[in-house]
């Protein structure tokens, strides 16, 4: 049995909203179908799932919010005897949703594709319980074990079925839940009222019971103010920069690479094009970063379980500013492959998706390195901080017109500045330099990309 579980889709996201179902319960899937709508901050996400077979259960329902890593449905695998279902867009769950999993928040980790459990991130979730599988919850219901309080061993602090099974026997004591409090019916009413924390009161009254004068002496919660979403994504984002600019180590590099060679291949190639099908110098800097990689791999990497991973295809994430205020970076799979139209194509529907708020999960969780411009803001320059787990990132700013020495004559040239983020345990200053080296040979002869 498998779990599909809410992933992470950036390193700034801690939770998402499960906003549709679509497949229900006996429903057969495959590696790569899209079964749910994630609400984010980023917008509607579809997701895809990584595990063939058959939809057991639903364990959270629509519109419920929960933090990454928490188990959505459980796929068990395809009997040969049946003839199943196959899953459809246009299904929707039938029949009661099983009970929704109890979610706790625990520390961010690296993003990761659905089907791996990683942990959650902000403590400002609404959540309601200890992370715990649904097995661990049977079982804890079997040995009359309540899991508030149990201190989980497992991955990120979940609760295992040997936690269950060392209290059972005589462990650690879990604290008390807020249904095993003394307290009086009307002392209860005017803590749900005033929005008060029982657990937190000791009671005055015999034997320790809560009375209504505990709770109206009691310090009230202040209410939580209402944050837009755009400043709610703002904010994530810094905590998540701020993380990896403490984590990794960053060393930066940066060269200037005329343009000239590559401006007028482009225009020369856009006198024959309609306006729809012209291309733009950022596709070529895109096709020139993603070919660079073939031949300094070190870069095309993500930082796991403490060491580099190297990744098969090389998938550049293009950092992409929305218009509400904040910014994603979703990825343009197999970034060295085909021709320039159908990249230029590819990168004007991601970005249009991208300011929408259409993408799918699969698009923000398998960038194996990120380019970043300003260049259309007029910066010259620009120094990004890597977004984890890659281990590198391109900043590109302005192309402009600059005095350059070309055979010995200072003339005016169209020159941009590339800067190289790089994690300082995976490659080395010389290598990041060689790869920008590599990325103006690239650039020199546009028509070979």
């Amino acid at each position: 049995m498998a779990e599909f579980i809410m992933p992470s889709l950036g390193a700034d996201m801690t939770a998402g909203i499960l906003a549709k179902w679509r497949v229900a319960v006996g429903d057969t899937v495959s590696h790569g179908d899209i079964i749910a709508e994630v609400e984010t901050d980023k917008g509607l996400i579809e997701v895809e799932v990584f595990e063939s077979g058959v939809v057991e259960r639903l364990l959270v329902e629509e519109g419920e919010k929960v933090p990454v890593g928490t188990a959505l449905a459980e796929i068990g695998a395809e009997s040969a005897a049946e003839s199943p279902r196959k899953a459809d867009a246009s299904h929707r769950p039938r029949g009661a949703l099983a009970p929704s999993p109890a979610h706790r928040a625990g520390s961010t980790g690296p993003a990761a594709a659905p089907g791996s459990i990683i942990s959650a991130g902000s403590s400002d979730v609404d959540l309601d319980g200890p992370m715990a599988s649904p097995a661990v919850r049977r079982r804890a219901h079997e040995l009359d074990v309540p899991l508030e309080g149990v201190q989980g061993s497992g991955e990120h602090g979940r609760i295992t079925l040997d936690d269950v099974q060392g209290v059972a026997q005589g462990g650690a004591a879990p604290a008390p839940s807020s249904d095993r409090i003394r307290i009086s019916p009307y002392a209860r009413r005017i803590a749900t009222e005033r929005g008060v924390d029982v657990s937190q009161i000791r009671g005055t009254g015999p034997g320790g019971a809560i009375q209504a004068n505990d709770v109206l002496s009691a310090r009230v919660p202040e209410p939580r103010k209402s944050v837009p979403a755009a400043e709610r994504m703002q904010r994530a984002i810094a905590a998540a920069m701020t993380r990896a600019n403490d984590e990794i180590p960053h060393y930066y590099v940066e060269h200037s690479i005329d343009m000239g060679r590559a401006l007028a291949w482009l225009r020369e190639t856009n006198a024959s094009l309609s306006v729809s099908q012209r291309l733009v110098s950022g596709v070529l800097v895109l096709r020139a970063v993603a070919h660079a990689l073939r031949k300094h791999k070190k870069l095309n990497a993500t930082w796991q379980g403490g060491e580099a991973v190297p990744s098969a295809g090389i998938h550049v994430g293009l950092a992409v500013s929305l218009r509400g205020g904040g910014l994603v970076a979703p990825a343009l799979r197999n970034t060295d492959e085909g021709s320039l139209s159908d990249l230029m194509a590819r990168m004007t529907d991601l970005v249009a998706r991208a300011r929408a708020g259409v993408l799918r999960s699969s698009e923000l969780t398998s960038s194996t390195i990120t380019l970043t411009s300003l260049g259309e803001r007029g910066v010259e320059s620009v120094t990004p901080i890597i977004f984890p787990p890659q281990v590198a990132i391109v900043g590109c700013g302005a192309t402009l017109e600059r005095p350059w020495v070309v055979e010995g004559q200072v003339v005016p040239r169209p020159i941009m500045r590339v800067t190289l983020g790089a994690d300082h345990r995976v490659s080395s200053g010389h290598q990041g330099a060689r790869f920008l080296s590599t990325l103006d040979r690239l650039l020199q002869d546009p028509e070979k990309l």
